[in-house]
């Protein structure tokens, strides 16, 4: 993978669209390329998590930021 992780914008969506779309998006990557997923949705701490250790993809890092959270996955094979 070359460059910067794309950004993908998930705020203002509640559970389960940030997952439900992240799951679409990561979907059309190649494995190992690394994505960031920013929302507010207060759950998404406890969602994202889950949904990358259930479809097999790596949660590399999660920040804190205002209003919400971003978190950098990385596609699984």
């Amino acid at each position: 993978m070359t460059g910067e992780p794309d950004v993908y914008d998930l705020k203002g969506l509640n559970c389960p669209l940030p997952v439900l779309k992240a799951r679409k998006r990561l979907a059309g990557m190649a494995p190992g390329n690394l994505l960031w997923l920013e929302t507010t949705d207060p759950l998404a701490v406890i969602d994202i998590p889950a949904f990358c250790t259930e479809s097999g993809h790596r949660l590399v890092e999660t920040q804190s930021q205002p209003g919400g959270h971003r978190f950098l996955v990385e596609r699984g094979a």
